[in-house]
């Protein structure tokens, strides 16, 4: 039996807002104008907009991939950096850093790379350059959480908000469990996730690869 698609809990709020907003709108036109032709087109673009919404809001139903030594992406979207990085906010070392950017379109569910303990979190304030930005990484508003595995290997996952998101959920905070797979957050609109893995990590991804949340293989930890 095929799994239905759910609005996903961040959009119920909006799409309501949106709805009531949308509905005093045809309203109003429909007093001030009383013509049909009005009613339809008032009518049209309010359901186009109330589609386009949901369809941002979705959270499909996927058979998520768990494989204690693999990191599985953490979101939807393209790979738009793969490079050796010095990770300054947490590490302070060498570390692979693995980029995906999000557009408008992908489903935006965040999701964790692997099964363990929160061992940091913390929000930052900032800008709002646009998420495949070099220095939206830092400069950004943007949310970082670490989760350290069974074996003591710690992976930084960093939500970065972009141009058009301007709000960062984040559901994990220090001394966390989490399942691998399990929801690590939300962004609205546009908007990007990186990656900090251990530099022996091998990686099974390419640039401008495009990846899904919870299935696709980024890479294998060292043992």
């Amino acid at each position: 039996m095929k799994k239905k698609i759910k609005i996903h809990k961040e959009g119920h709020k909006t799409l309501l807002f949106t709805g009531l907003v949308l509905l005093a709108v045809n309203l109003s036109a429909a007093l001030i104008f009383q013509n049909e032709i009005t009613y339809w087109i008032a009518g049209s673009f309010s359901v186009v907009i109330l589609i386009a919404f949901a369809y941002f809001f979705r959270m499909p139903y996927r058979e998520l991939v768990i494989e204690d030594n693999k990191i599985i992406a953490p979101a939807d979207g393209k790979i738009v950096v793969v490079e050796e990085v010095d990770e300054k906010e947490y590490f302070k070392d060498k570390r692979i850093q693995v980029s995906i950017f999000m557009s408008p379109t992908n489903v935006h569910v965040n999701r964790s790379p692997l099964a363990g303990t929160v061992t940091y979190q913390k929000y930052h304030p900032g800008k709002y350059l646009v998420a495949w930005h070099p220095k939206s990484s830092e400069k950004n508003e943007r949310n970082t959480v670490v989760i350290e595995n069974e074996n003591g290997i710690e992976i930084l996952v960093r939500q970065i908000a972009g141009k058009l998101a301007r709000k960062i959920r984040w559901y994990l905070n220090e001394g966390d469990e989490v399942n691998q797979g399990a929801e690590l957050g939300f962004i609205k609109f546009g908007s990007r996730v990186d990656l900090f893995l251990p530099i022996n990590t091998h990686l099974e991804v390419d640039l401008k690869q495009k990846v899904k949340g919870g299935v696709t293989v980024i890479g294998t930890l060292p043992e």
